[in-house]
């Protein structure tokens, strides 16, 4: 089968389309043919191995995981010894492992669940792990709530504005003037446009801040809560040449913190999840949630959406088909 293999870390020039061996589904998994996957920051991050940090963790030469990619939309195509009857051959369905720039991809049966009946395929490979971002970090959300999601015209940003919304949540959006309109359509309440308006000196205080980008200090992010609210941190950030630490300064900041703070403090761990992916295509198949995509791109031109997602600040998804 074809895939995008990454032997070493640097720019979108490291990874090559190659022919390599297909998978075969090992006991409880099954085996998924991609009709569509898409592009996440983490992918860049993996990719570069940035910040430096995070090599401890993915590999100090080169990523462990040499395929990249983290979402799929795809059909059943086999499944492995001791899988319910729930999952059949020819199912569609979608969920959320690595390797997935690739034809096929192994997955575990219980973080694969039925695509939304109303969803493209495309439209489906773009839900999982951004989807899984903002549905963890405003699943505590109540209705009546103000809420400010700072990059809420990126991937996350456009479906916590949306998920905010189904939870009746008050949403204030911080976004550039070119995106302005696109957040207002997904339902924000208000737009701040970080162009002309700093959004942490307007005043307003919030009961949750989602943080997406990491370019704020942790004291102006503090400083728009009320005195029990609650701030979300989730990465984020663009490629700037390598950094030691770069947004995550402020992840590694709120797990310090989170013990003395008496605002709550949430450093967001987005882990897959069957439950989650099912509350997702639940609202999907309501009309609740419906993911934008800004551009779409064949398997070969993996590098190419990539160097988009890195540095040209995407807006919405960008979805690849295989």
């Amino acid at each position: 089968m074809k895939a995008i293999v990454q032997d070493r870390y640097g720019s979108a020039d490291v990874l090559e389309l190659r022919e390599v061996e297909r998978p075969v589904p090992g006991a409880g998994e099954v085996l998924v043919r991609v009709r569509a996957s898409s592009v996440n920051a983490a992918d860049w991050h993996v990719m570069r191995g940035d910040p430096y940090f995070a090599r401890l963790f993915l590999g100090l030469k080169g990523p462990r995981t040499r395929i990249r990619g983290m979402d799929f939309a795809g059909v059943v195509e086999e499944a492995g010894p001791g899988v319910s009857g729930m999952l059949q051959v020819g199912d569609e369905v979608f969920g959320e492992v690595e390797g997935s720039f690739a034809e096929y991809v192994r997955v575990p049966a219980n973080l694969v669940v039925h695509k939304p009946s109303n969803l493209t395929f495309e439209q489906a490979a773009a839900l999982p792990l951004a989807g899984n971002t903002a549905w963890m970090g405003l699943r505590e959300l109540q209705a009546g709530q103000k809420v400010l999601i700072n990059g809420a015209s990126g991937g996350v940003g456009l479906l916590a504005v949306q998920i905010a919304k189904a939870r009746k949540a008050v949403v204030t959006g911080v976004c550039s003037t070119r995106n302005a309109e696109q957040v207002r359509s997904v339902g924000a309440d208000h737009v701040v446009d970080y162009t002309t308006t700093d959004f942490t000196r307007t005043g307003q205080i919030y009961d949750v801040v989602f943080d997406l980008v990491g370019n704020r200090t942790m004291a102006e992010l503090r400083a728009l809560l009320t005195p029990d609210g609650t701030l979300v941190l989730s990465g984020g950030g663009s490629f700037t040449g390598g950094v030691l630490f770069g947004p995550y300064r402020l992840i590694i900041q709120g797990r310090l913190l989170s013990s003395f703070a008496r605002q709550r403090l949430v450093v967001l761990e987005a882990k897959p999840s069957k439950e989650n992916l099912t509350a997702l295509r639940d609202l999907a198949e309501a009309g609740k949630l419906v993911p934008v995509i800004e551009r779409t791109y064949p398997l070969t031109d993996v590098p190419d959406a990539i160097r988009h997602v890195e540095s040209e600040h995407a807006r919405a998804k960008v979805v690849v088909t295989a």
